[in-house]
């Protein structure tokens, strides 16, 4: 496995002072590095994103995101336990109550720090857009869009007005279409990803109206919403998904939702009782 600080030290002569801020925060950083977004790294070294970029290059990386791989590998290297960073697994799981206890541990802890991300202001704003919207789009990618999936099984049982589609193709035409009065809900947990700027670009050029679940106040993605809702839990680059990463943005989503239903009790309890009766009649 080549170690992207060794890479780094390697180099260090031939950077540029800028680049030599980066690598800099990087020796002392490694381990939180891997969290951050590009704007979130440049913020970090008094550096321009671009800069960024250019030091991904110059240490042979395709672009950012192959950078901030390889980092994650870097930082487990010396740990006594390297298959943590690629599941949940540590030495002290040598048990079921222990490895049981350890996950329940980390879900309270995403769910304590999306409960002191909180920003009320945010949320009410939320909570009004999609309440005045003509159409609310929501929009996820991989496993975020498990969670798109969840927001719509739960707006749909109080509103019509929720729908969402998976093809990415289908989302930027969709996306291209909506109106000032329309609301994407988009759950991106870094943030940071191609298909998230190719899909919210056009709507935002359209006038429709952004809402963001994320755990980066400072990714691409937070710069062109409306409103950004910040969600806790730590989930590594080496990860599939992180369940707990995944119950933090479900605490969002499940906010939103009741945000959103305490504006009108009235038409929300009569659409709860409408779609619990249509479903009345398939249960045993």
């Amino acid at each position: 496995m080549l170690d992207v600080m060794y890479q780094i030290n390697t180099h260090y002569d031939q950077f540029t002072p800028s680049s030599r801020k980066i690598a800099d925060y990087l020796r002392e950083h490694c381990a939180q590095a891997q969290y951050l977004s590009i704007s979130g790294l440049a913020s970090e070294c008094g550096v321009a994103e671009a800069t960024i970029f250019r030091f991904c290059k110059q240490l042979g990386f395709g672009g950012y995101n192959e950078f901030k791989l390889a980092l994650a590998k870097s930082s487990i290297l010396n740990q006594p336990n390297p298959y943590a960073a690629y599941g949940e697994l540590t030495p002290e799981d040598n048990t079921v109550e222990a490895m049981c206890r350890r996950l329940y541990e980390a879900n309270i802890q995403a769910l304590n720090q999306t409960l002191s991300l909180l920003d009320e202001a945010a949320l009410i704003k939320a909570g009004d857009l999609l309440a005045g919207a003509g159409k609310i789009l929501g929009l996820g990618y991989g496993g975020s869009m498990a969670t798109v999936r969840e927001a719509w099984s739960r707006f749909l049982t109080v509103t019509p007005k929720f729908f969402t589609i998976e093809d990415n193709h289908m989302q930027i035409m969709a996306a291209s279409l909506l109106e000032e009065n329309d609301v994407i809900l988009f759950v991106s947990y870094s943030g940071s990803t191609r298909d998230a700027e190719d899909v919210l670009r056009p709507a935002k050029a359209r006038g429709a109206k952004i809402v963001l679940i994320t755990h980066y106040a400072d990714s691409p993605a937070a710069s062109m919403a409306d409103v950004v809702l910040l969600c806790g839990g730590h989930e590594r680059p080496l990860q599939t998904g992180s369940i707990a990463a995944k119950m933090a943005m479900l605490f969002v989503v499940d906010m939103l939702v009741n945000e959103f239903c305490r504006r009108d009790m009235d038409t929300t309890m009569r659409n709860k009782d409408l779609t619990a009766n249509a479903l009345a009649i398939r249960h045993l």
